[in-house]
């Protein structure tokens, strides 16, 4: 399945693109089944399309959201994704819109991972949209190249799984790659000249364990589009 590269010159065109397609989705969700999920990755670079994304009249009290991924941190913590994303995506309108955090405070690894696959059957699927970006090292949601679990998180059949990345300073979990392509679509929304080099290099063959990225660009059973500005 061909992936779709959007390139756009400027910053306001490349949000209201990407919140244009997660829009028509999440309301084509809606219209089939009476609800939608919408799957988030964190980060400084999506925070501008969830605030775009929050102002939109979606019928929000039917959409659930989730997260690709998330550190091992306090929910309330400056690292925490789900922190980032309750702050700039689910208010306003979509102040309404269902939430299921990856981690619960206190837990033990072993049992947060046994209790997510649970609280994630709570998500409709297929996923209405992933959205995921691009580390410079290839990694996306927290499937990095470093990370002595990689592989596992390629080929378990589990929902989620904890990661131990040897260059980040905390535990991670994600959504395993079976997980996130259960999805009716992916957007890789990325920023700047290295990730678009990045990017070209994951385009083409190569062992995944270098770029985990291409799991998800060589695959042909959900289409991907990547939107990117300079």
């Amino acid at each position: 399945m061909a992936v779709v590269v959007r390139k756009f010159p400027d910053f306001p065109s490349w949000v209201a693109a990407t919140q244009a397609h997660i829009v028509r989705n999440l309301a084509e969700g809606i219209g089939l089944r009476g609800q939608a999920s919408l799957v988030v990755s964190g980060g400084k670079t999506p925070v501008p399309l969830f605030e775009s994304l929050a102002e939109c009249p979606l019928d929000w009290d039917r959409i659930t959201v989730t997260l690709a991924d998330e550190r091992w941190v306090a929910a309330d913590g400056a690292e925490s994704t789900e922190r980032l994303v309750r702050s700039h995506l689910l208010c306003n309108g979509a102040a309404g819109a269902k939430f299921i955090p990856l981690k619960i405070d206190d837990s033990t690894f072993e049992t947060c991972v046994a209790d997510l696959g649970v609280r994630l059957e709570a998500v409709p699927r297929p996923f209405d949209m992933v959205v995921l970006g691009l580390g410079e090292d290839g990694h996306t949601a927290s499937l990095f190249p470093d990370a002595p679990e990689l592989e596992r998180g390629f080929s378990t059949h589990e929902a989620a799984l904890m990661l131990h990345p040897a260059g980040q300073a905390n535990a991670r979990l994600s959504l395993s790659a079976h997980s996130l392509l259960q999805s009716r679509e992916i957007i890789l929304f990325i920023q700047g000249t290295a990730k678009l080099r990045i990017l070209e290099q994951a385009l083409e063959p190569g062992p995944i364990s270098l770029l985990p990225v291409r799991a998800f660009l060589h695959q042909d059973q959900v289409p991907v589009t990547v939107y990117w500005s300079a």
